[in-house]
């Protein structure tokens, strides 16, 4: 059995990239590694990113979001998942929407949530560890 990590957005744009080579590998192969979780949040922000940022057609990130929510479990994010993550943002000083991540990976089960925006290393309630994937023997 695969183990459950949840993914955060910067994830998902690394494998839309041709310019970080070395970071689009290591995306990929959580991606085909894991059982992955993602949540609602994710889903925007990968929309966002993708339209703004990366300057993509509307088509593309549709067919990129589509592949993620076929190859990913998806939270959505409630009533709950809001208090938590403003639980979360009390007690370690994240950002709120750091706090909505983490919320929902733990909402979600994870045992660990990939992103390189959070302080590698650090346990979250006992059950969730951050984990910069880009980091040296991280993956």
């Amino acid at each position: 059995m695969k183990d459950r990590v949840f993914l955060d957005t910067n994830i998902f744009v690394y494998t839309q990239s041709a310019i970080e080579p070395r970071k689009r590998a290591i995306c990929l192969r959580i991606i085909d590694q894991y059982d992955c979780f993602v949540s609602t949040q994710v889903l925007n922000e990968i929309s966002n990113v993708m339209l703004k940022k990366l300057k993509m057609g509307t088509g593309d990130v549709k067919q990129i979001v589509a592949a993620v929510n076929d190859n990913c479990n998806v939270n959505i994010v409630n009533y709950d998942t809001v208090q938590k993550s403003l639980n979360l943002n009390e007690k370690y000083g994240y950002t709120y929407y750091d706090s909505l991540i983490l919320a929902s990976a733990l909402e979600s089960g994870c045992q660990r949530v990939f992103t390189e925006d959070m302080q590698d290393g650090q346990v979250i309630d006992n059950r969730l560890t951050i984990i910069n994937p880009f980091e040296e023997n991280a993956v």
